[in-house]
């Protein structure tokens, strides 16, 4: 993080395949050690699971999974005359997405199927239903955001 100023926002160019920077952020998120074709493989093949299933377009199924797990409020620790409180903020829209790309790979490599391809079909699928364990994690953040809620005077 600089002292001064701020670092400008850089540019995800749309994937060649969808035409959708959402599917190129996942991408980016998903990717290890700098192998994209492989990350793009894994992404592509998920998202042909997930049509084959479905019978619905992949990318309308996968948008309305992450809607699903981006979350709207979190709890961040602030230290208040020798005591930590646990204060409910709002989530910045950019951040709500990396989030919920972060906690939706996170729970895919988590499943039990046999191959990454599969498990993030099958979390795309379970996160478009509103089950699964990435709603799960955002479910969570919004009840311990909605417990704590008594300390949202001390938001600065």
């Amino acid at each position: 993080m600089p002292r001064r100023g701020t670092v400008p926002r850089r540019e995800v160019l749309p994937d060649p395949l969808y035409n959708s920077t959402l599917v190129t952020k996942f991408i980016n998120t998903m990717m290890s050690g700098g192998k994209r074709a492989v990350a793009q493989g894994i992404m592509y093949e998920a998202l042909n699971n997930v049509q084959a299933k479905t019978q619905d377009d992949p990318l309308k199924v996968f948008k309305k999974a992450i809607d699903n797990v981006k979350p709207v409020l979190e709890v961040k620790s602030r230290r208040v005359g020798g005591s930590n409180y646990q204060v409910p903020i709002e989530v910045n829209p950019t951040r709500r997405t990396s989030l919920a790309l972060r906690w939706l790979i996170g729970y895919a490599r988590a499943r039990s199927e046999r191959t990454m391809v599969q498990k993030l079909a099958g979390e795309i699928m379970d996160a478009a239903g509103q089950r699964g364990g990435a709603v799960k994690k955002k479910d969570d953040t919004h009840k311990m955001a909605e417990a704590n809620k008594a300390f949202r005077h001390f938001k600065w």
